[in-house]
């Protein structure tokens, strides 16, 4: 049995925190981008365009993160498109976020009151100017928390990226504790690391939420 110190364990947990914390921000950024196309598509009148939004809501929302990843890393594979486990885990890290996030800045937008957009019309404002200059303004400010708050579940679901085989934190701790059968050591470091990680975030989104007087 390879003997581990203490300061090499959390070294190495350490090491592997920061691909966790580059994989959740390269997902987070892909699927904002992604939630704000669909946002905006969902918004428009065309039948068409917000029923194939409302099915990749389903989709993605209705199955787990982890049977997304299989099929992004194998299926792809099987498919002829030979992919990495980083961008396997990115690309099913997107989907699976922005499908959340479109059903959550739908819902701050469906908060506004519907007057709003009958008074640009009336006002001869085309639709995206009546949501750039009129409804997002508002929407951010009420969508902005459950956003910071949604990404603590981001950061949660990096640790799936393990079982395709990418080194992040959960990974690394699964290693760590093969060689030195010291389970709840490793992964009670592992679970702090990932507390210190989360719980920022839950206190900042707290905190815009009060912020913006969102509870009002």
């Amino acid at each position: 049995m390879i003997q581990f110190s203490n300061y090499d364990i959390i070294s190495n947990l350490l090491y592997a925190t920061q691909w966790t914390i580059l994989l959740s921000i390269a997902a987070f950024i892909g699927g904002t981008s992604v939630a704000l196309l669909l946002t905006a598509a969902r918004l428009t009148r065309n039948t068409v365009v917000q029923k194939c939004v409302r099915l990749y809501v389903e989709l993605f929302q209705g199955t787990p993160l982890l049977m997304q990843m299989f099929l992004c890393f194998f299926g792809l594979s099987m498919l002829g498109y030979e992919i990495s486990a980083w961008s396997a885990a990115i690309l099913s890290l997107t989907l699976f976020t922005s499908a959340f996030l479109v059903e959550i800045w739908r819902g701050c937008i469906d908060t506004l009151p519907k007057g709003q957009w009958e008074a640009s019309r009336c006002l001869g404002l085309s639709f995206l100017h009546t949501l750039r200059h009129i409804i997002l303004p508002q929407a951010i400010r009420v969508a902005v928390a459950p956003t910071v708050g949604f990404s603590v579940q981001v950061i949660k679901g990096t640790a799936l990226a393990s079982i395709i085989g990418f080194v992040e934190l959960t990974k690394v701790g699964t290693m760590l504790n093969n060689a030195t059968f010291e389970p709840f050591k490793v992964f009670a470091l592992v679970a702090l690391i990932y507390f210190m990680l989360c719980y920022p975030l839950s206190l900042y989104s707290k905190y815009l939420e009060k912020k913006f007087h969102v509870s009002r």
